[in-house]
């Protein structure tokens, strides 16, 4: 018996490590270590936006308004969730149910291909209003007969739901720092979005994995630090929100 375990082990383990807990260390280390240049490549895109901003409070606020952020609120409460099936993934994982960690990854893939369709639903709202830097950029907003009935329709709903909105008028000329404003969302909300699909294509492998019986209680590692990268791009998020579309008070 103790033979047959050894053996096991061995197949579990790749030929530059000792045993499965020194993979797993370095494994779980080589996470941390690219999570902290993700911080760093990130960190640098924050500082460079909060200069701009303090710079130009009043503009870089009128771009918030420009913003859904009921949509935005409602994608932070889609990844908060997926988090959870993460963190039940990993767990099920930990504890040999091999069943319930496909069903949680699966919920997971669910909730982040949710999340990059409201982001381009939002995406596409923002076209049609003229914010996208560069040539679709619009200095005014355009007209309701311009837009299509269903930005129409987003449109009815955000003034319903929001005095800010109702309060800001059709006829506010967008300033270039609007734009500049713009730019930073784009570019941030993309990075974003493409480390999401990053991540549902670890998700899907991991499950395609798990349905081979790639995965137990002794050898789960791959789960354990998938699960860290989707953590981290949700933390990333629950940043994003607010310093993009709630600080809106003059």
């Amino acid at each position: 018996m103790a033979e047959d375990a050894l053996t096991s082990e061995h197949t579990l383990v790749a030929h530059q490590f000792e045993d499965v807990a020194q993979q797993r260390e370095a494994s779980t280390l080589g996470m941390w270590a690219f999570l902290s240049t993700e911080i760093l490549f990130f960190g640098a895109i924050f500082v460079a936006y909060g200069v701009y901003r303090l710079r130009w409070p009043d503009q870089y606020r009128q771009g918030s308004l420009e913003l859904k952020w009921y949509l935005g609120a409602i994608n932070t409460a889609v990844l908060l969730i997926s988090s959870f099936f993460m963190a039940m993934g990993v767990h099920a994982a930990a504890t040999g149910q091999i069943k319930t960690l496909i069903r949680n990854l699966l919920w997971t893939i669910v909730l982040g291909t949710l999340f990059l369709v409201i982001k381009g639903t939002e995406y596409y709202l923002e076209y049609e209003d003229g914010l996208v830097p560069g040539v679709a950029f619009k200095m005014e907003k355009p007209s309701e007969s311009a837009q299509s009935g269903f930005a129409r329709a987003f449109e009815s709903f955000e003034h319903w739901i929001s005095p800010v909105a109702k309060n800001r008028g059709e006829t506010h000329r967008r300033s270039p720092q609007e734009e500049q404003f713009m730019m930073f969302y784009f570019i941030m909300t993309g990075i974003h979005a493409t480390h999401m699909v990053i991540g549902i294509a670890l998700l899907s492998w991991l499950v395609w994995m798990a349905r081979r019986g790639k995965f137990s209680a002794e050898y789960h590692n791959p789960v354990e630090i998938t699960g860290l990268y989707w953590h981290f791009v949700d933390t990333v998020w629950v940043f994003l929100f607010p310093i993009l579309y709630l600080l809106r008070n003059p």
